[in-house]
């Protein structure tokens, strides 16, 4: 079921299905809600699930999109909805909103997860590539980008062996505006480490990594599993 977040600081439409414990699914950059579709059906014979379209997203418009104030949308959302705790999964820049949101409200999380995602700060390297990315936005567009990005989203095999997966992705990530993809690289560039989080959780936290992940490669990310206690 749609429904939409309209409080005056925040506005914005959210997918919420099922009854019970509540789990709050978050999207990552190029992409909406729609991405968890198969997850949301699958869960929600057990659970209540809902998945934000972030601001700039899908049916939510752009506004500030600083993981604080992402965290705040989500926040914002669970606050209409009268949900005083839930389990928390961000994929990628979704990992980053959900770490923001958990330094902000722990006391609203039974856990959280990262998927394919990191506490840690950008590096320089990864803070120029960012910034090549949106000269590259600023000089050809969305499209030519999202044609270009996103099939690097999957490993090689996938690729071959998934053909139509992919291209669906990139059909979807086709609805992206050329804003929302630059506001939100400069809101990752900008992204504190918060480590910290990892070690003063008294939550559980689940750690998905791919081996043949290159935006986030296992070796970066495999530290952070014992930082949790």
């Amino acid at each position: 079921m749609w429904k939409e977040l309209n409080n005056g600081n925040h506005k914005g439409a959210y997918r919420d299905e099922g009854k019970g414990k509540v789990v709050v699914l978050i999207h990552g950059f190029g992409e909406d809600g729609s991405v968890w579709e198969h997850q949301q059906a699958y869960l929600s014979n057990y659970c209540r699930v809902i998945v934000p379209d972030l601001p700039g997203s899908g049916k939510s418009p752009l506004a500030d999109v600083s993981m604080e104030a992402m965290a705040g949308f989500i926040h914002a959302i669970l606050l209409q909805e009268k949900v005083v705790q839930v389990t928390m999964i961000g994929h990628s820049m979704g990992g980053y909103v959900t770490l923001a949101f958990a330094d902000k409200h722990p006391e609203m999380l039974e856990g959280f997860g990262l998927f394919h995602s990191t506490a840690k700060p950008d590096t320089d390297e990864k803070k120029e590539g960012r910034r090549k990315s949106i000269r590259m936005i600023e000089q050809y567009g969305a499209e030519a980008f999202v044609r270009q990005t996103l099939p690097n989203m999957f490993s090689n095999a996938f690729r071959e062996a998934q053909p139509q997966r992919v291209d669906e992705y990139i059909r979807r990530g086709l609805q992206a505006e050329a804003a929302s993809l630059v506001a939100y690289y400069e809101a990752m560039i900008q992204r504190p480490d918060r480590t910290a989080v990892l070690k003063d959780t008294k939550v559980p936290v689940l750690f998905i990594i791919g081996k043949d992940d290159t935006a986030v490669p296992p070796d970066s990310v495999l530290p952070q599993v014992t930082v949790p206690r």
